[in-house]
């Protein structure tokens, strides 16, 4: 059995999932504050892009795919919904919008851990 990177893939995603909720958290601090601009952190598929982590057959039974790769594609924010009069550019819905992303993404990835793991302990048991 070769190695498992679930868990430190979810670390990582764990990792920029509190990234992410501290800029957040600095838009919403600053949301009066003149000439603020709001920041994000880059989308998780950046990271995964820099994994390199590639497709393999590892049994015969499953199916070869020539040429593919699992490669993450850079997806660009678009602008902020609104710059008011005094530039400062952070809108408290889309913040909100942001929060709740960031929420379902804990919520999944530690589902996906706690599956993993109880999936491990069965193994184990046997």
């Amino acid at each position: 059995m070769g190695p498992v990177f679930l868990l430190d893939l979810a670390s990582q995603q764990a990792r920029w999932l509190g990234l992410r909720q501290t800029a957040i958290a600095g838009n919403i601090s600053n949301i009066s504050t003149p000439g603020y601009r709001a920041m994000d952190a880059r989308p998780f598929e950046d990271v995964m892009a820099r994994t390199g982590l590639d497709m393999e057959q590892t049994s015969p039974g499953h199916m070869r795919l020539e040429g593919t790769e699992l490669r993450g594609r850079l997806v660009r924010d678009k602008d902020n919904w609104e710059t008011t009069f005094s530039g400062n550019s952070v809108n408290a819905e889309e913040q909100l919008i942001k929060a709740g992303e960031v929420s379902r993404g804990y919520a999944l990835n530690t589902g996906v851990v706690r599956a993993f793991h109880r999936m491990m302990l069965a193994s184990v048991k046997v």
